[in-house]
């Protein structure tokens, strides 16, 4: 029995990853037909009619013998349109009609249009990431999202079928630096100076911040302006972040300027939507905020079971979806910030518009949240209502550039005593050591912790807190004030009654 065949690299997406996946073509004499085995799903069964017409338009003909493709290994479900560059080009080769060195070297992945067009799929990134561990180029078709940078050198572009004839293939050019798009300022705030310095922090130590004032009081608005002062992605960052992007089908333009993402889903999102899921399974806001900041606006409008959900991703930072066929684990490094309404009115606690609320209504509304998610937050602050004549002066408020100014200074700071003092870590002994309190400071923090029954996490995180603060004021001991100023930002809430 007369046997050719040809093995061709490609991919399949797990989560945010790209999955090395070996294309094996085999045509061998006997009754005609063309079968494609290895757990693939429907678009990839669906491949077999998208090859025979771009091969036909492509000006080549599709064998009339048995044709088996299997997709390796056979126990990892393989998913998506991808699949129908290599298996094409797997048939060109197996069949004699192009040289079998085009398909050696590299990894193909790319939908095929009828007319024999070559189409980008979702997730590039991931499968050039894939590529360049396997110490091979990518070929696929153009994508806006491949010109970032490190990956242009090892990527081959192909625009149609024909083009394998003579394995003529286009390289690609870096992407110049684009013009960052200008970001909102918090010169447009005039007051709130208190919510600013909680944000300010909050940038500087990555830490989470809950807003909690009347309507109209400017959570919104404070927290939709925290981007201009983040830090810039580093490349390393960038490329994480983007490949996330590129997996999601998402524009990563914003992220490829150096911009933190900054991800604000409505308060009706579903768990699967926050913390992904799905068939295949998608990153959810938690992912897509990855190494940026998740603002959950009107925090007690979500699911209870929702916000539960965030506990665990919270501390790791990262979430692990686990389904019968595989676990699946996910990036999810975000700072969360969020504003709420301190009752179902909206008016508890301001001193001009009466509450009229019942205290069962005010812990109801309060208790949606559930005390496990507040104590992962670190600063709760109160927005209160702006007054008229701070409103009149906006653009005269703390600039943005003015709060950067700290941030870069504290995490300047923070990086060189880090260098010289410690390694870095988030073990609680270590964030201890860090602070480096004195016995007054040590004797003050543990009198004001056991009054107030802080928990375990919540001193581990209010000494983190105090950590930036020091960081920020160029302190290599955290001392006191910063003690005052954290345990205030921690602790205002609390003030005011119920759970917030």
């Amino acid at each position: 029995m007369n046997l050719t065949q040809c093995t061709v690299q490609s991919a399949t997406l797990m989560g945010v990853d790209a999955i090395p996946v070996e294309v094996e073509v085999i045509i061998s004499q006997g009754s005609p037909g063309f079968t494609i085995v290895g757990m693939a799903d429907a678009a990839i069964q669906e491949a077999r009619e998208r090859v025979k017409a771009a091969l036909r338009s492509s000006g080549f003909h599709m064998p009339r013998d048995k044709i088996v493709v299997n997709l390796a290994p056979g126990s990892l479900k393989k998913r998506g349109s991808g699949f129908d560059l290599p298996i094409a080009l797997g048939i060109l080769a197996a069949s004699g009609q192009i040289d079998k060195i085009h398909a050696r070297g590299s990894l193909f992945v790319g939908e095929l249009s009828l007319d024999g067009c070559v189409k980008p799929v979702p997730g590039l990134l991931a499968y050039a990431r894939c590529a360049t561990k396997q110490g091979m180029s990518l070929t696929c078709a153009y994508s806006e999202e491949l010109r970032i940078k490190g990956f242009c050198d090892s990527i081959r572009l192909i625009a149609r079928l024909s083009a394998l004839r003579m394995g003529n293939f286009e390289g690609i050019k870096p992407n110049p630096k684009a013009a960052e798009s200008a970001l909102l300022d918090f010169a447009d705030i005039a007051g709130h100076d208190h919510a600013k310095r909680a944000l300010q922090i909050a940038a500087t130590g990555n830490h989470g911040v809950l807003m909690v004032g009347p309507p109209g009081s400017g959570k919104t608005m404070l927290a939709s302006r925290l981007p201009s002062i983040l830090a810039p992605l580093t490349d390393e960052e960038m490329l994480e972040v983007a490949t996330i992007y590129s997996v999601a089908g998402l524009n990563a333009e914003s992220i490829m300027t150096g911009h933190r993402p900054f991800r604000q889903p409505h308060h009706s999102a579903s768990a699967a939507g926050l913390i992904g899921g799905g068939t295949p399974i998608r990153p959810g806001e938690i992912t897509l905020a990855h190494k940026g900041v998740l603002y959950l606006d009107e925090l007690p409008e979500f699911k209870p079971s929702v916000l539960q959900s965030l506990r665990q991703p919270m501390e790791s930072g990262q979430v692990t979806l686990v389904r019968a066929e595989s676990a699946i684990t996910m990036p999810a490094q975000f700072s969360l910030i969020a504003s709420a309404n301190p009752c179902p009115c909206g008016y508890f606690g301001d001193k001009e518009t009466p509450c009229h609320c019942t205290p069962v209504q005010i812990n109801t509304y309060q208790s949606r949240i559930g005390g496990p998610v507040l104590d992962r937050i670190d600063m709760r602050i109160n927005v209160g209502r702006m007054k008229s004549a701070d409103v009149l002066k906006a653009g005269t408020g703390t600039s943005s550039e003015t709060l950067r100014q700290g941030v870069m200074a504290g995490q300047e700071y923070r990086s060189w005593r880090l260098s010289r003092y410690e390694q870095p870590g988030t073990a609680t002994k270590s964030i201890i050591e860090a602070c480096r309190l004195d016995d007054a400071g040590r004797a003050y923090f543990e009198k004001v912790a056991e009054k107030r029954k802080l928990s375990g996490r919540a001193i581990v995180r209010t000494l983190q807190v105090a950590r930036t603060i020091a960081d920020i004021a160029q302190s290599d001991q955290v001392n006191k004030t910063h003690l005052c100023e954290a345990l205030g930002l921690r602790l205002e809430q609390s003030e005011r009654g119920g759970v917030m």
